[in-house]
């Protein structure tokens, strides 16, 4: 592990990784910092805490949006492949229940 130094929001955070995880630690610092910088420089949140709540919501939104570039997912956003997989959980649920009173 070694140990990185980073910046957001114009404080300096000390975060521990992998060392060939580090330029993926400092890209994501980045790119967390722009966010909560826009949120914050638009004016209408105040607070670090609620500026980094905000970010975190658009994070999460963005990343349940992305598709897969190719393949049988792609025209399938995450969430909706968590929402079918649960679906396919509970059909499967349902159908094995029964099965256990059999043993």
């Amino acid at each position: 592990m070694i140990q990185v130094d980073v910046t957001i929001m114009g404080l300096s955070y000390k975060l521990a990784c992998k060392e060939d995880e580090e330029q993926a630690l400092r890209k994501a610092a980045s790119f967390l910092d722009k966010k909560m910088s826009a949120i914050r420089d638009a004016g209408k949140v105040k607070g670090n805490d609620r500026i980094a709540v905000m970010a975190a919501l658009s994070v999460a939104a963005e990343f349940l949006s992305v598709k897969a570039p190719q393949g049988p997912l792609s025209d399938m956003s995450i969430l909706e492949v968590q929402t079918k997989i649960s679906a396919m959980h509970k059909v499967l649920d349902s159908a094995l229940t029964p099965q256990e009173t059999l043993f």
